[in-house]
Order: structure tokens, then sequence, then C-alpha cells
């Protein structure tokens, strides 16, 4: 299967010369379950030509917010909803959660309650399963259709499933440890709170179940579909 990554941010200029951007670290997460990856860099601009140039799509994370006034924006709401009325697969994580339940019609704020910041641990349709963190923003109304496959005492709608549409996870199951170490020393001296990013910072050894993620987002991509 060819899968089109849908970047829609740049890792630190500091850290991606050593540990790749957002594209190289999905390659990475899904190497080993047959796929082969063309990126386009929505961010810039660059969308495309049609839903069925690849047969599944994954929206990456980003520093920005869903709810913010950039021109790309829009077209990948739009974009988003043709590839659901195709029945094109698509994955996003994080932001590209977030874009996904908004262009459905959720709704996706900075949550009042502050950040999440590394190892977390979600209750992932009955399991219990550890993976980086990197968020304030949440989706806060879920939409219509989609149903809640991972949850955690800060953030109700973790995980969802659009049928076979859709899957979308908040965490990352991309970051490994190091990763986000170089973002708390990074993005977010000044954004984070320090007492978080200490907190963050002693559990960033935690075993992580990015393995079994990788499994079931590559299981959605090879569902057959009609």
């Amino acid at each position: 299967m060819l899968i089109g990554i849908l970047q829609t941010g740049l890792a630190p200029e500091a850290l991606a010369p050593t540990m790749g951007d957002y594209p190289d670290m999905f390659a990475r997460l899904l190497d080993g379950h047959g796929f082969t990856f063309r990126t386009f860099p929505v961010v810039n601009g660059v969308f495309p030509a049609g839903v069925h140039d690849c047969d599944g799509w994954l929206i990456t994370g980003s520093k920005h917010g869903a709810y913010e006034d950039h021109p790309w924006i829009p077209p990948l709401e739009d974009f988003i909803r043709a590839a659901f009325a195709a029945r094109v697969p698509v994955v996003g994580i994080c932001f590209g959660h977030q874009i996904i339940a908004q262009a459905m019609g959720g709704r996706v704020e900075k949550y009042a309650g502050g950040w999440s910041v590394g190892p977390t641990a979600y209750d992932f349709d009955g399991e219990t399963v550890t993976l980086n963190a990197w968020h304030q923003d949440q989706v806060v109304q879920r939409p219509p259709g989609a149903t809640v496959l991972a949850r955690s005492g800060f953030c109700e709608n973790a995980a969802l499933l659009y049928d076979d549409r859709a899957l979308t996870i908040q965490a990352h199951p991309e970051f490994q440890a190091d990763f986000v170490d170089g973002l708390m020393k990074t993005r977010a001296i000044g954004v984070v709170p320090d007492p978080l990013l200490q907190t963050a910072a002693t559990k960033l050894d935690t075993p992580l179940d990015d393995t079994s993620i990788a499994a079931r987002i590559a299981a959605f991509f090879k569902t057959p579909r009609a």
C-alpha cells in the first residue's frame, strides 16, 4: 500500500538533522508492515491532486491549532471530507486527530486543564496503553458517528474510530524519548509549566506501547473495503 503523509507541521530545526522530520518518524513506526510512503507538505500549501492518489492517508502532528486561521486548513478539511466520502482510509495523529474531528463536525479547543507531556497511560479499547503525549489542544466534542476507542483522566476523546474511514489518536506513537526530551528543551520553555516538564523528564524511560499501536494502525489501513 502507498500511504500519503499529509505533513501539517515541521520538527524543530535543532532536532530534525539527527532525529528526522515527522514523515521519517512515521516511516520508522510503520516499518515492516508493507507500506511505502509519499509526503505532501500541506503546511506549505502542497496538496495531492485527489484522494485516490494514494491508498490511504496519514495526517501528522503540528505546532498549529486546528482552529487557527491558516490558508491550508480549509482545503485540508475539504480533503478529509472527500476521503470520507470516497472511503479512502485516513489516520490522524495529534493535530491530525483534531483536524479530522473538526472537519467532520466536532470541536477542538485549547484545553483549560493544561498540557499532557511525556509517557501517558490510556484506557485503549479495554487495554492499558502507554504512549508519549505532547498537546494542550483537545477534541472536546466528538463528531457524529465517531466512537471513542481510548481515553484518560486528562483526555476523554484520546482516540476515535469513524467506522472504516478514519482512525485517530491524540498521543504520539511516533515520538520516542529522545525526541520528547528535545521538544522539552526547544519548544516547551516558557510554554509548558516547569513542574510538568520536570515530572515528564523523570518518566521518559517508561516503556511505550508504540509497536502495538503501529500494528493497530497497519491493520486499519489494510482492512478490506468495498
